[in-house]
Order: C-alpha cells, then structure tokens, then sequence
C-alpha cells in the first residue's frame, strides 16, 4: 500500500523543489497541449475561429471555477490530515467530497450547455466567432464531468503528499489530446472533418481515458485512499466535511471567479476594438501561460506544505515555507518573463498568419504586461499559504478589489483617451495592488487563528512571522 509522504520534515527548499518540479511539468504539458490546440485552430482555421477559442475557454474556465473551489477546500483538508497522521479522517473527506462531486458535475455541464451562448453573446464575442464558439462549448461542457473528476483526484493526490502521479497521467492525457486534434479537426477516412469542435472533442476522449487510466491504477497499487469493498459507507455524505466544502470552498471558488470575470470583463473590452486585437490577445495569452506555470507550481507545492506543516503543527516551518516560496516564485518568474521578451516577436509568428496586422499588436501589449506577473508570483504564494490553515475571505477580498474595482474600471474609463493601451496598463497597476494587499495581510492578517472544520484542529495560534 502507498504511504503517504510527509512534507513536515527535512529541507523545505529541496522538498519544495522536488514537489513542484511535476507539478510545473504538468502545467508545462497542459499549456503545451492548448497552444498545440491554438496552433491548429489560429493557423489552419484562421483568426475567426483562434478568437472563437479564446472567447469560449474563458467562459468555460468561468464556469468551472466553482468545482475547483471545492477541489482546493479538500486538498487542504486532506493535507491537514496526513500532516496530523489521520488516514481514516483522509480518507472520510476522500469518500465525502467524491459523491459532493458527482452531483456538483453533472449540475455544472447542465448549467454550462445552458448558458454558453448568453454569455457568448453578452461578451460580444464577434459575429463571425460565435457560433465556433458555441459549437466549441457545447463539446467541452459535455466533457465537464471527467475534468472535474481527473482535477478532483489529482487535488486528492497532491494533497497526499503526491505530485509525480498527476503529472504521469497529465501526459497521458496531453499525448491523446495532441493525437486526436488533427484527426477530428480535419478528418481522416471514416473520421468526418468537424472543425473546431473536433478540437473539443479531442479533449473529451482524452480527459475520459486519462481519467479511467488514473483510478484503474490507483486500484491497482492499492492506494491508501482509494476506498474498497466495505467502505462504501464512507461515500454517504458527511455534511460536517460537506460544510467545510461549502464554507471554504465558496470563498475560494470565488477567487476563480473572480480571475475568470475579470479575464471576461477584459476580454469583452479587447473585443469592441476588433478581431485582429482580440486574435493578439490570444495569442499573448498563450505565452502568458507559460509566464505564469511557476507561479501556479510553487503556489500548489506552498499551499500544500503549509496544509500538512499546519496539520502538525510545526508553525515556524509554515511561516519558512512562504520566504522560499516567494524568493522561488520571484526568481524563476523573472526568467520566464526575460525568455519570453528575447523570444517577441517571433514567438507570436507560432499563433498567428505570416503578416497579419495582429502580430504588432501582440508585441506591444506583450512588453506592457508580461512583467507584471512577477507581482502576480508574490499574491499567489501568500494567499496560497493563508488559505492552507482556512483563512479565504480576506484573498477573495484583495482579489475582487485589485482585479474588479480596479483593473476594470480602469481600462473602462481610459480606454476613451489611451484607447487599447488602457486596457494593456490595467494589467500590472491592478497587478501590483494585489501583491502590496497580499502582503500586508500575510505580516498583519488574522490567517494564523483560522482552521477547517471536518479536518485536524490546529489547536495553537502561530507565532507571528519576523519578515
């Protein structure tokens, strides 16, 4: 049977290192899987269908981000648990929070079918992409169940103490999608060609397979929080863990909201100075991706060794793992951004046609934007670790500011003078503002006193940190 594996003992820099190190492979296969995707759609399909893309993910991402929400409310929980050495209270979230995401699945796909072209239309998604958009959704919602299932597992995983199986099974996922692209895209003998959608439908067979693959071997190898015969007790609702779901996962799941609404409210905007603009920002988006795969593996490897350092208590490590979190976020955030500056403008020639008007574009805002991700770095890190002892509200709070209250009305209100590049400044003030928020509350916030109910109780307040 697999033992869990401590993340309370020895170097937190190695073991940061080593945890994060397939997590960011696995971000790394993820993105690479979405421009291949891109690259296909932008190149073959045109600007019409890359904008269809764009628009569609973001809805979709949008909609998804309340099962996320619970995902990370039960990684958290999970990890208290193995840090306080409590395998059966792991393993009642486990069989709790997989029925909570049966039901939460299907209501999303039902919701998702449902409301993927208002949203579509209230973006103002381009005529011409619409109904690529639409067709584009309706495959992916149908897909919904497995996503939130392999997110849900992974999280599980990862909350164990365990990085390296998700990123084996994100590559078998990765292997298919890319396989499968240009087969449904195009066509090929019995395969009829369906265009965008086929894209879509290469992410369901991969998701389903990869899905599948993932728990036959977690059976397999026995793993010792996969539930077997005479526990199907444990898959009955706990509605004290259901709770907790609900009570931090809300909260957390916001914060995805509130970085999808943002990302549609900014999009939206993008789209009102036309395709060629919104094709651009696209095409930045999928280098951005890049940009910002550090910052989302170190901030899943902080959050993760905090939850199980505060399951057991050991505070001082708590409060070590964020100064090395954010000098590694930092460091490795400002390589990416200078790879990506040496790499402009050729970089966006992968996206788009040769010549199109929309590769100007893209190099500016891409000069504009992209260092801001360093700021971007330092929140995550910080909120990753607050959120690890139960303390939500206050990210969700300097997140809603900086990204809603500001970033958007921003580039809303001076976009009649500065045009664009008030939508493209927006980017790194609100950026900034965010990190300024996210450390005043890690040195002054009230996040060492809260706890997760249905998991360990912390049971001591944390000393407050020198620096």
């Amino acid at each position: 049977m697999n033992a869990p594996r401590s993340l309370t003992e020895g170097s937190i820099s190695a073991g940061m290192f080593r945890f994060a190190l397939p997590i960011l492979f696995a971000n790394m296969l993820q993105t690479l899987n979405g421009s291949v995707n891109s690259i296909w759609v932008g190149r073959y399909l045109g600007e019409a269908a890359l904008t269809a893309t764009s628009n569609a993910n973001t809805v979709m991402f949008l909609l998804i981000g309340a099962a996320m929400g619970m995902a990370m409310a039960a990684t958290i929980l999970v990890g208290q648990c193995i840090g306080a050495r409590d395998l059966a209270e792991a393993k009642r979230v486990v069989g709790t929070s997989a029925t909570f995401f049966a039901g939460l699945s299907l209501v999303m796909s039902v919701v998702g079918l449902a409301l993927c072209e208002p949203l579509l239309v209230a973006m103002s998604t381009p005529k011409d992409s619409l109904p690529l958009a639409v067709a584009y959704m309706r495959v992916i919602f149908l897909a919904l169940p497995f996503l939130y299932f392999y997110a849900f597992a992974t999280s599980v995983l990862r909350g164990a103490g365990d990085s390296k199986t998700p990123f084996y099974f994100m590559l078998l996922s990765v292997v298919i999608d890319i396989a499968l692209n240009p087969l449904f895209i195009f066509g090929w003998g019995p395969v009829p060609r369906l265009g965008i959608a086929g894209s879509a439908l290469a992410t369901f067979f991969a998701q389903a397979i990869s899905l599948t693959a993932l728990v036959v071997y977690l059976y397999r190898r026995k793993h010792m929080l996969v539930l077997h015969k005479g526990e199907g007790s444990l898959l009955k609702l706990d509605w004290t863990i259901v709770g907790t779901l609900i009570k931090k996962g809300i909260p957390m799941c916001a914060q995805i909201l509130v970085v999808s609404l943002s990302a549609v409210l900014m999009i939206t905007l993008v789209n009102n100075f036309g395709v060629d603009t919104t094709a651009a920002f696209g095409a930045a988006v999928q280098l951005w991706n890049y940009v910002q795969m550090p910052t989302f593996a170190v901030g899943m490897a902080v959050s993760t060794m905090a939850a199980q350092n505060v399951g057991a208590q050991k505070w001082e490590r708590v409060h070590a793992i964020a100064r090395v979190g954010v000098v590694f976020s930092v460091v490795i955030t400002a390589f990416m951004v200078l790879v990506i500056e040496l790499a402009d403008p050729w970089a966006f020639q992968i996206f788009l046609p040769a010549g199109s008007a929309a590769l100007g574009i893209a190099s500016h805002l891409n000069h504009v934007v992209t260092w801001s991700f360093v700021f971007f770095g330092v929140t995550m890190v910080l909120f990753g670790v607050v959120r690890a002892t139960g303390a939500v509200m206050a990210p969700l709070f300097a997140l809603a500011f900086s990204l809603l209250l500001v970033r958007f009305p921003m580039a809303e209100i001076l976009s009649a003078k500065y045009q664009i590049d008030a939508v493209w400044w927006s980017f790194p003030t609100s950026s900034l503002l965010a990190a300024v928020l996210a450390v005043l509350y890690y040195k002054y916030g009230g996040w060492r006193t809260a706890r997760m109910a249905g998991g360990p109780r912390p049971g001591v307040v944390a000393p407050s940190p020198e620096s």
